[in-house]
C-alpha cells in the first residue's frame, strides 16, 4: 500500500538522520515530503560543519497531519532547537499523536515532543545530552539503539539508523496505534 510519511526539518538538521531515513522510505516504494517552516531548501549538518542542501516539498502551511500517514523527526541541536521554538511544527507534531499516527525520532530530535507535550508515561531513548529534558517531560527513557512505544520510535544517535529505519518501517506498516495518544 503507498504511504506518504512527513519529514519534518530546518536548517541544522543531522544529514544522516534526515537522509537514511528518507531513503529507506523511499525504497519501500513510499513517499517521504521534507516540510520546513520556509519554502526552498533547507541546510544539513555533518562532521561539525554545514553540509548539503535539501530540498523543501512543502512548509507547514501547505500541508497538514492529515496528508500524511506517518512523521520522523531528524536530530541535529540546532534543528530540534528551531522547530521547537515553532508554534505551527509543535501543533503539526501533536496532531499526529491526535490521530494515532506513528512517529519516528532521532538523536536530538524528540525535543520537539517536550514542546508538544506527548512523553508522559512513554518509553524513550534519545542523544543522551537529552536524557534529562525528556525525563522532566514525564518520558521514561532507556539507553538502547532503539525503543518503540505504540507507535512511538526513537534512537539514540546516527549509529543507531539501521534499527531505527527498520523499526520505523515495522510501525509505518502496522499503521495507527490506538494508544498512541494516551
Amino acid at each position: 500500500m503507498k504511504k506518504r510519511i512527513a519529514i519534518l526539518a530546518t536548517n541544522g538538521f543531522e544529514e544522516s538522520e534526515l537522509k537514511s531515513p528518507k531513503d529507506f522510505l523511499e525504497q519501500q516504494g513510499w513517499t517521504a515530503d521534507i516540510v520546513s517552516l520556509k519554502s526552498g531548501t533547507i541546510k544539513g549538518w555533518k562532521d561539525g560543519n554545514w553540509s548539503d542542501e535539501f530540498e523543501v516539498n512543502y512548509t507547514l502551511d501547505e500541508v497538514s497531519s492529515k496528508d500524511y500517514n506517518a512523521l520522523v523527526l531528524p536530530g541535529g541541536v540546532i534543528n530540534p532547537d528551531q522547530l521547537r521554538r515553532d508554534e505551527k511544527a509543535v501543533s503539526f507534531v501533536k496532531d499526529f499523536f491526535s490521530e494515532n499516527k506513528p512517529v519516528a525520532a532521532i538523536c536530538h530530535g524528540p525535543q520537539i515532543l517536550v514542546d508538544a507535550e506527548v512523553l508522559e508515561g512513554r518509553n524513550v531513548t534519545s542523544f543522551s545530552s537529552i536524557k534529562k529534558d525528556l525525563l522532566n517531560a514525564g518520558a521514561v527513557w532507556t539507553n538502547e539503539e532503539v525503543v518503540v512505544d505504540n507507535g512511538l520510535v526513537t534512537s539514540r544517535t546516527p549509529d543507531d539508523l539501521p534499527a531505527f529505519n527498520k523499526k520505523m518501517v515495522e510501525e509505518i506498516k502496522e499503521g495507527k496505534h490506538e494508544l498512541q495518544s494516551r
